[in-house]
């Protein structure tokens, strides 16, 4: 009876490498949306200590908090209208998740120019939140309120809408300009060799992420 010969498992590089594509079999997920995935997890701890921390320096400042129903007001044809301009920049997010879902449903049926329109339509929507956050900054900004000062109330409310929004608007910025960039690439055919539009969902991801976030941010600061 003959001996069988044990196989050895690869070593060094070569085995490395192995144990790395048997790892991508055994859970189906590419990179790409592996590493999202991971990104927005990691963005998930600091969205969260911002706003634990936000919680923390309302409930436990001396001066009394400002109203955001009075603060965010705008007047409209001699009419003090509160939050109004926050409902319009929350209904813009809205549905400018909306068309990235659909932008998604398009990728996949290869698609790519109603995918890359309704993308363009995502970032033109972002792009219109971004400039009514900015107008916002402006106003409170000449109304006095800074970092270190709120005529309003409490001190630390400048600080901490300045922190939270100002992040959170970053994040918005550099997702219109990832839409813009993906959606240009699928309409010059960058993606028609391979016929994958998974990029697309990896894109749809952040910009949900994002979306979400401000859902919470609304709840947490405007509405609270």
């Amino acid at each position: 009876m003959q001996n069988k010969k044990t196989l050895e498992p690869p070593q060094g590089i070569s085995g490395f490498v192995a144990d790395w594509s048997g790892d991508k079999e055994a859970f189906h997920v590419p990179w790409g949306k592996a590493m999202m995935w991971i990104f927005l997890l990691s963005d998930t701890f600091v969205f969260s200590c911002f706003l634990i921390g936000y919680m923390v320096v309302r409930m436990s400042a001396v001066e009394p908090w400002p109203n955001t129903s009075e603060v965010f007001a705008l007047e409209i044809g001699g009419q003090h209208i509160p939050m109004v301009l926050i409902a319009i920049m929350t209904f813009i997010l809205i549905t400018s998740s909306g068309t990235m879902a659909m932008a998604v449903n398009y990728g996949y049926r290869k698609d790519k120019t109603k995918a890359a329109i309704l993308m363009l339509i995502t970032a033109l929507l972002g792009l219109s939140f971004v400039g009514m956050q900015a107008f916002e900054w402006s106003k409170l900004i000449s109304e006095g309120v800074r970092p270190w000062e709120n005529p309003f109330g409490a001190v630390q409310f400048g600080s901490v809408f300045f922190m939270v929004t100002g992040f959170h608007g970053l994040h918005v910025s550099i997702g219109v300009i990832y839409l813009f960039t993906v959606a240009i690439k699928i309409l010059k055919g960058h993606y028609e060799k391979s016929g994958n539009y998974e990029i697309v969902e990896i894109t749809g991801l952040y910009w949900h992420f994002v979306d979400l976030v401000w859902v919470f941010i609304f709840a947490l600061f405007y509405l609270w």
